[in-house]
């Protein structure tokens, strides 16, 4: 009996020993953990790279009126003297182009007509947004979409490799100038029988990358096929990003009769001196 009453006493307390060491073991387990390297309590996601800002711009222009006063409007699209003031003045007011968001795309356009000739003007603002910034910001997202349409018109990517692209067109070193051999002699062609080379024959600039326009632009310029009857129009088309915004130009002149030929570098200049004011527009 006596045998009995002692072990039953040593039970208690063997049970109640253990029971000490195993919360003493968690709290040694918990302090342990905290300072051991990449535990329960390490700070997460130290190392991961801040989100890109938003673009420069948070919102456009209003396009019929940004940089396109009345004075330059006159002179890319001439009208009638004998036309009323009312309808002068909605002529150059413009069309808004239907937009569901006037802080992503925008658009206006401006048509005119004379008996000689019918010219068609747009302009369209297009701000891009980078939905996932933690991979893209929105100016690198808007040159994603500047150079997928720099492609799209077949000219040289930019950079330095844009030299050895195919579709560049190489840079003339300027030399001095060679003296003039006399016509007539082997491989120049007589002045009677080349009427190509008359000074008068206008210059094609074509299409290619401008400098100097926003962060990058370039131009299209696309002449109609002749017809017998149809009369060739001039399309120049200029293409410039700023920031996260991007803007095209489109300047069109369609002449009313056959064998009239909008000249390329009037109509190109005049695009440019309208884009570059848009540029500086958007620079205020």
């Amino acid at each position: 009996m006596q045998r009995k009453a002692a072990v039953r006493r040593v039970l208690p307390g063997i049970a109640m020993f253990a029971a000490l060491a195993a919360g003493a073991s968690g709290l040694t387990g918990c302090t342990g953990g905290g300072d051991a390297p990449g535990g329960s309590d390490a700070k997460g996601g130290g190392n991961q790279a801040a989100p890109a800002q938003p673009g420069k711009y948070r919102s456009l222009p209003a396009p019929c009126k940004a940089g396109v006063e009345s004075k330059r409007l006159k002179g890319m699209l001439p009208i009638p003297d004998t036309l009323p003031a009312p309808q002068r003045d909605q002529l150059y007011a413009g069309v808004a182009d239907a937009s569901y968001d006037g802080d992503r795309h925008v658009g206006c356009r401006w048509s005119a007509t004379t008996p000689e000739e019918t010219r068609l003007l747009s302009v369209v603002f297009e701000r891009v947004v980078s939905y996932d910034r933690a991979t893209m910001s929105d100016d690198d997202k808007a040159r994603q979409v500047y150079v997928r349409r720099l492609t799209d018109a077949h000219l040289p990517l930019p950079g330095p490799a844009a030299g050895t692209s195919p579709t560049a067109t190489p840079t003339p070193t300027p030399t001095a100038p060679a003296a003039p051999a006399a016509p007539g002699a082997p491989g120049v062609p007589s002045p009677s029988t080349s009427p190509s080379t008359s000074p008068s024959t206008p210059v094609e600039l074509g299409s290619r990358v401008l400098e100097g326009l926003g962060s990058e632009a370039y131009v299209e310029d696309k002449l109609s096929p002749a017809g017998a009857s149809a009369a060739q129009s001039r399309t120049v088309r200029i293409v410039f990003r700023t920031s996260n915004v991007i803007v095209t130009v489109e300047y069109s002149v369609q002449p009313a009769l056959p064998g009239v030929v909008p000249p390329s570098g009037e109509t190109q200049d005049r695009a440019r001196q309208l884009a570059q004011a848009l540029v500086e527009r958007f620079n205020e």
